[in-house]
């Protein structure tokens, strides 16, 4: 399965709005190519290490698009001159320590899965992607979008494509969809988050940070802290995300809005990870992975099974009296996804039938007309 970091419409209205031709065709070309790739059948999965443990190789292809293409840095070799090769090897090791050393898992697969990367892919793609086996880099356009390897947490995204697709295989469509698209953000950002030793009170929750040129008037792709507010530039326009479901956006474009509704969920895990403190990756990435990995969801799952999945996750981990599922219980209520709690009954407990009954018969006595039986009431002209 094709997934990308940059979403279809990004790229339709860079095409539609860029005023330089040979920009504009370039969006069009990385348009047409992506289509072309959807359209394929999945690739093959990728090669497993016997030993398991952190495998790495990256391959360049030369602004070609054969893959893998040549081998340029395998596991345990010294950094080469090509930077975009070196910050693969960085970015898919730093993904893979994460996952080893916060959930317990030994690569994408959880079976020593071997990380092959391709970086310089094609001419001015603007785009980085997983094809169900391994990791794809553009170089940019180099007006909007820079190279794609320099972000730990657009890697991390798209390697977790991969764990999504070896687990819980969320369809990609739809509230599905957009939580498959979620999920990456999450465990891309906390790659980031990990790697740089970040507490959730310090991370940007930013995705693809850095990812654009100098002069565009935005700081990432995404936030999760408050989806909707990631740019705002006359080529890309306003960033579309909602964060909550009063904003959903029914569409058939982009398969269901994967890449909008996503702002939701996003939200959802930033509040309970801000909520509980600390690090993101510890308590409320938990319950994310266990989620994800449980065994429990199935592949149409949407919003709300998602949340009361988060829910049981986090009770079986921490208790149901604990504050972590107190957190992921108002996160997914603020977002609208889950419904608000009633009020507790006053400490009267509940009334009692009788009680009921006198309540009503008064409230019928109140409402009863004064008018005597027979006589029209008077009616206001005012209507």
């Amino acid at each position: 399965m094709f997934h990308s970091i940059i979403p279809p419409y990004l790229l339709e209205q860079l095409e539609r709005s860029v005023d330089d031709p040979n920009l504009r065709a370039r969006f069009r070309l990385s348009l047409q190519h992506d289509a072309v790739l959807r359209s394929r059948p999945a690739a093959g999965l990728g090669r497993a290490s016997a030993e398991g443990g952190l495998r790495r190789e990256v391959y360049d292809a030369e602004h070609g698009t054969d893959l893998p293409g040549t081998l340029v840095r395998s596991e345990g070799e010294d950094a080469v001159q090509d930077q975009s090769a070196n910050q693969a090897y960085d970015g898919t090791g730093a993904t893979w320590t994460m996952y080893h050393d916060c959930f317990g898992r030994d690569s994408i697969d959880g079976a020593g899965l071997i990380l092959t990367s391709t970086v310089h892919y094609d001419r001015g793609y603007a785009n980085a992607f997983w094809d169900g086996a391994q990791m794809v880099f553009g170089d940019g356009d180099g007006e909007i979008f820079g190279g794609f390897t320099a972000s730990i947490d657009v890697t991390g995204h798209e390697l977790t494509h991969g764990v999504t697709q070896y687990t819980a295989n969320l369809a990609y469509d739809g509230q599905s969809g957009a939580l498959n698209e979620s999920i990456s953000d999450v465990f891309g950002s906390l790659a980031k988050q990990y790697a740089l030793g970040q507490s959730a009170e310090e991370a940007d929750w930013l995705i693809g940070a850095g990812l654009f040129m100098p002069g565009v008037q935005g700081v990432a792709l995404r936030s999760m802290k408050a989806p909707g507010t990631a740019y705002d530039d006359p080529r890309l326009g306003k960033d579309p995300q909602p964060d909550t479901m009063a904003g959903y956006v029914e569409t058939t474009d982009d398969n269901g809005g994967v890449h909008l509704n996503s702002g939701i969920p996003n939200r959802a895990f930033y509040l309970v990870a801000a909520a509980l403190g600390g690090n993101a990756y510890d308590d409320a990435g938990k319950i994310w992975y266990t989620t994800l990995t449980s065994g429990t969801l199935s592949e149409s799952a949407d919003f709300k099974t998602f949340a009361e999945a988060t829910q049981a996750a986090a009770r079986d981990l921490f208790g149901a009296d604990s504050s972590q599922v107190a957190a992921v219980t108002t996160a997914w209520q603020t977002v609208g996804v889950l419904a608000e709690e009633p009020p507790e009954p006053p400490s009267g407990g509940v009334a009692q039938e009788s009680d009921r009954t006198e309540l009503m018969n008064a409230a019928k006595t109140e409402l009863r007309p004064s008018t005597p039986p027979g006589q029209a009431p008077d009616r206001d002209t005012a209507g």
